[in-house]
């Protein structure tokens, strides 16, 4: 008790302030998305001038600060003002003590060292604070231990003197200033002592009494989907019955108690910023000319130097501050209808719930939000990188509702004859616009097994003639079989899914009536009830242009064209021709190797007559001898020149014809 006196004391007669209290909104709107951000929105009745106080956890302070709306038809929106990010760091930041000096009262007396305090009591006494020291345990008169206490040294006119802080009666600061600055420091530690929320204050402006509304956009948990289909006895029976349900979690850090609760399917684009963040800009630091040392040196000499001029000093850099944009007022938020309201937007779906809604904090809820009859059709997918052997057994359904379906899980459910309800499986259900079909494989189909083969062939389609070009095209094929044995007592509508070759076209079955999903043909079969086996082909083909130059094209090839059954009999007999034409261009070509490789055999033995006819003697028998074999090789090389020109004619009139003939076609 004592204790509790000297620390009133310190600040016992310091006038705080009366302060208005701020009037606190009402939630009664929430809209969560299932992109990941709630839509919140306030009421409270007011009359004239008015402050409003919203409580928010300290995480959502940024995304209040982006989103908050204010809806007054009556008036107009003040100013918001709110607490820092930490508070109390800036408010002790010009204080002479800390926050710690807070904790007990020889914390704020060891702080405030030097500050003068007057003591009353029986040891009353006045001075300034020259230590605060605490005593070992001491032992009372009874034995016991009396606990530790804190001895106070004062500097008084006197000269030192101590006193027992737990034994002095009465303690207060003498300056006026410092007991104002203690209890304020107190009652801003009132004031903040939520940590991980900030209170906005929010000043509307207006006359008269009215509505006012504040709303704003924060981060909640994704709400969640999930379907219950319910499939009838008979498997012919085009309908099912389809529940959906929503999951939702209330984090927002308060109770929801009647609130008019919206869900909303959609993926809108959404943005984080930390605008409760400090943000400086960055000034880069410009150092201090300092003149260094004067050294100057020796003279050596007449040795003239002139310094360089300084080079100019760089301009400091300009800093330009703009003023962010105004933020864009969300819409009015739509009203509840009487019953549950599913209504397709732009981008998204939205249900709307006929009865308030109460959601304690931290808790989960689940409700309705879809229960109608939907087109359904029992059917076998048959994946083959899923299930090799076996199709999936699945659904086909399609959504005749009014509005989209959000994407979520789906449980289903397989009613019997005698209206025995079995579970079938799961399935994976993605967002479905009002109109498209979905397929939801649930279990393996182990009544139906397919073995599956895949061949490729490449043949010749057609060709022609222009230009002296032979232009053809090759057609290559994919055939994917299936040998397929279904249930002996049912029938089976099966779906094959068969990977979409780019830049191939369905050539069997006819592509009418096909579907394409996700680069994959969804092609049906009928399979009928028996143990027979049916074989289906799915047949994909890519026709392959190509051009082949016939003046010099490859004989071999030309040949294969010749004789091609895809070429009509005109083109046919045409490439017949050119092949001659190109064997009389070889036989000419052949004949000039020939004589050229006969021209190139005389000129080596000349060099070697020449090279040993100058190491014999002159005028002699074997010099004479070598004189006659050169003069006879120059005759041979003369004949052979003659025969490499009408050689050469040859190869060109025989390479003239071929051309003549190719231009000439097509």
């Amino acid at each position: 008790m004592r204790r509790l006196m000297i620390v009133i004391a310190l600040v016992g007669f310091l006038a705080v302030p009366a302060v208005a209290s701020a009037q606190d909104l009402t939630l009664k709107r929430v809209m969560l998305s299932s992109g990941g951000l709630g839509y919140f929105e306030y009421e409270a009745s007011v009359d004239g001038e008015a402050k409003l106080a919203l409580t928010v956890p300290l995480d959502q302070v940024d995304d209040v600060l982006k989103s908050l709306v204010v809806y007054d038809d009556k008036g107009n929106v003040g100013g918001l003002s709110l607490p820092g990010r930490e508070p109390l760091k800036q408010l002790f930041k010009d204080l002479p003590f800390d926050q710690t000096a807070l904790e007990s009262p020889a914390a704020l007396l060891a702080a405030l060292k030097g500050a003068e305090i007057s003591v009353g009591g029986s040891s009353a006494m006045t001075g300034r604070i020259a230590s605060v020291e605490e005593d070992s345990a001491v032992i009372g008169p009874d034995g016991k231990t009396a606990g530790k206490r804190t001895r106070v040294t004062l500097l008084t006119d006197r000269g030192l003197q101590q006193f027992v802080l737990e034994d002095a009666e009465n303690l207060q600061f003498t300056d006026p200033a410092l007991r104002e600055k203690v209890g304020q420091a107190l009652n801003d530690l009132q004031n903040n002592r939520a940590k991980d929320a900030r209170t906005l204050s929010l000043a509307v402006r207006g006359e008269g009494k009215r509505t006012v509304r504040v709303a704003y956009i924060v981060a909640v948990p994704v709400w969640k989907a999930s379907y219950r289909l319910t499939l009838p006895p008979d498997a012919s029976t085009p309908r099912a019955s389809l529940q959906g349900w929503a999951t939702i979690e209330n984090m927002s850090g308060r109770d929801w108690k009647d609130v008019e609760l919206t869900l909303a399917s959609g993926r809108p684009v959404a943005f984080h910023q930390a605008l409760y963040e400090a943000y400086y800009a960055h000034r880069p630091e410009i150092p201090v000319e300092v003149g260094g040392r004067l050294m100057p040196t020796v003279d050596r000499g007449s040795v003239a130097a002139e310094a360089a001029p300084p080079p100019p000093a760089a301009p400091a850099p300009s800093l330009r501050l703009q003023a962010p944009k105004a933020a864009t007022a969300t819409p009015r938020m739509a009203v509840a209808a009487d019953q549950l309201e599913a209504t397709e937007a732009a981008t998204q779906v939205m249900f709307t719930f006929p009865r308030p809604v109460s959601v304690t904090n931290g808790n989960t809820l689940s409700i309705p939000i879809l229960d109608r009859e939907i087109a359904a059709q029992r059917v076998a997918l048959y994946q083959p990188e899923t299930a090799a052997r076996n199709p999936l057994a699945a659904v086909r359904f399609t959504n005749d509702g009014e509005t989209g379906l959000p994407p979520g899980i789906l449980t289903l459910y397989q009613r019997g004859k005698a209206n025995e309800v079995a579970y079938a499986g799961d399935a994976r259900l993605s967002a479905m616009p009002v109109g498209e079909t979905r397929l939801l494989p649930y279990a393996l189909d182990e009544k139906i097994t397919i073995e599956r083969d895949t061949a490729q062939t490449d043949r010749l389609a057609s060709g022609s003639i222009v230009n002296g070009v032979l232009r053809y095209s090759r057609i290559a094929r994919q055939t994917t079989t299936y040998r397929t044995r279904g249930p002996a007592r049912e029938t089976r509508d099966l779906i094959v899914t068969e990977r979409r070759l780019p830049g191939w076209t369905l050539a069997k079955p006819e592509p009418k009536g096909v579907e394409i999903s996700e680069g994959n043909y969804r092609l049906l079969f009928k399979l009928a009830g028996g143990e027979q086996t049916q074989v289906f082909d799915v047949v994909q083909e890519q026709t392959q242009q190509q051009d082949l130059r016939l003046v010099d094209g490859p004989a071999d090839q030309i040949k294969v064209f010749a004789s091609a059954p895809a070429f009509d009999a005109t083109t046919r007999a045409a490439l017949t021709k050119i092949l001659q034409l190109q064997q009389a261009v070889s036989d000419a070509q052949r004949q000039l190797t020939q004589v050229e490789a006969q021209q190139q055999q005389v000129v080596q033995e000349q060099a070697r007559v020449r090279a040993n006819l100058g190491s014999v003697p002159a005028n002699s028998d074997l010099q004479r001898r070598y004189l006659g074999m050169l003069d006879k090789q120059e005759n041979d090389l003369e004949a052979l020149t003659k025969q490499h020109t009408e050689a050469q004619k040859a190869v060109d009139a025989a390479r003239e014809a071929l051309r003549s003939y190719v231009a000439k076609l097509g």
